[in-house]
């Protein structure tokens, strides 16, 4: 399997992600899977980290370091600029879930493009034992170090599939025995009455425009969150984490 192309970065001069910040660093740093190209460190930094044998590192200032990074990137003296990880072939995700009688959800994200949202979904999706994260490979960010930072180490952990075509990969994902349910806000099921026994996938459309129709057209069944009528909806993240944590509080 070749490793996904390369995308540009925010930091300058780079065509490489650069990872900042502690908690985003140190979990690459403790990824087997990583490849590392540079480290950039402070003098002070430098005695709180164990640098890996035969990684290259940069020494600077708080100012160097921030000039490495998106204006106001809060670094915190640690900057990692690495290869991005190879995309999870969705056909290994599916076979595992056949073979390891886990009940996990995956979820599904249609054009979620802020890699705010994507990091802190993922974030939750690590927190609630997902199987795994798809998005396509366009239309949703890459690896950044905003991405990193918002996934708070479950980028180095979480499966990640991106694949070409949204509607194919649900199409195998509903093949694979999975229930896929897609959030709307307009949906006269309830996510719980939804997820029932079910093994599911959880599918979010993008913020503001919601799911496209193909993709609608592929889910099982649509379901909504028990919110205020007062509020039209809710934050991407903020609806994935509440979906994921429902799907994982069946089994407690």
């Amino acid at each position: 399997m070749g490793r996904r192309p390369v995308t540009k970065n925010h930091g300058p001069k780079s065509t490489y992600p650069r990872l900042y910040g502690r908690h985003a660093v140190f979990a690459a740093l403790d990824n087997p899977e990583r490849v590392f190209r540079k480290l950039y460190l402070t003098p002070a930094t430098a005695k709180v980290v164990v640098i890996p044998k035969g990684l290259n590192v940069q020494f600077g200032d708080d100012h160097d370091l921030g000039r490495l990074v998106p204006p106001d990137a809060p670094h915190q003296g640690f900057v990692l600029e690495v290869e991005p990880l190879e995309s999870v072939w969705l056909g290994d995700i599916l076979a595992d879930a056949q073979t390891d009688g886990a009940n996990r959800p995956i979820i599904v994200l249609d054009q979620v493009t802020d890699p705010h949202n994507v990091g802190a979904i993922m974030r939750s999706a690590a927190a609630f034992n997902a199987r795994a994260l798809v998005t396509q490979d366009r239309h949703a960010p890459g690896e950044s170090g905003v991405l990193a930072r918002s996934a708070s180490g479950a980028l180095e952990t979480l499966k990640w599939s991106r694949v070409v075509n949204l509607a194919r990969a649900l199409d195998e994902i509903g093949e694979a025995g999975f229930w896929r349910i897609g959030l709307d806000g307009e949906a006269t099921a309830d996510l719980e009455s939804a997820l029932a026994k079910t093994q599911p996938c959880l599918v979010l459309g993008a913020e503001g425009d919601g799911m496209r129709a193909l993709t609608r057209e592929r889910c099982d069944q649509l379901a909504r969150l028990p919110i205020a009528p007062e509020m039209e909806s809710l934050n991407v993240s903020n609806a994935g984490a509440i979906a994921l944590y429902a799907a994982a509080r069946r089994g407690l």
